[in-house]
């Protein structure tokens, strides 16, 4: 499909693990996008663990739903995540892939990501992928400010931590107390 924005495998393998500690779990997606990401989560989960994914784009989301189609415990729903991911929620694991919250204004970050934590069970993690470390930004980046991190950072009521998953990508874990 031409779609060149799928979890890199040191992703998939940190969902992997995240989503085998907790196995009969409730986890979900926000962009599916064509599957990589959902189908690292999948093969992690235990039989009695439930998985819903959301994506917005209506081609993606039909070919997410073919390769999952086999997987009773597994929903693709197409659409847009403020809409369709309430009735599931509280989640044990929110993979916050959809990427364009983190290229919105600072206030729609702060919206979005708020709407986003209120999905998450107490102990439930978000995981929030596709940054660039600080190291690694260019010059007209330094000093500014990055609300995609900083909204999660900034807060004394998560338990937040960035890690590389390779030397050019880092990852937010988010932990809601």
């Amino acid at each position: 499909m031409r779609f060149e924005l799928s979890s890199i495998p040191e992703i998939g393998r940190l969902l992997a693990v995240l989503v085998a500690a907790r196995p009969r779990g409730r986890f979900a997606e926000i962009g599916t996008g064509v599957g990589v990401g959902s189908a690292w989560i999948v093969e992690a989960m235990d039989t009695e663990a439930t998985f819903v994914t959301v994506e917005l784009d209506e081609d993606r989301a039909a070919a997410a739903k073919r390769l999952f189609e086999e997987h009773p415990h597994v929903r693709v729903l197409q659409g847009d995540w403020h809409e369709l991911l309430p009735p599931e929620a509280p989640f044990d694991l929110l993979f916050f892939d959809g990427g364009a919250w983190k290229r919105l204004p600072a206030g729609e970050v702060a919206l979005a990501s708020e709407r986003a934590l209120e999905l998450l069970a107490p102990g439930g993690i978000v995981v929030i992928d596709d940054l660039t470390p600080k190291a690694l930004w260019p010059e007209e980046w330094r000093g500014k400010p990055d609300p995609a991190r900083d909204v999660w950072l900034d807060r004394d009521d998560l338990v937040v931590t960035e890690l590389l998953t390779t030397p050019e990508t880092a990852a937010m874990l988010v932990v809601k107390p």
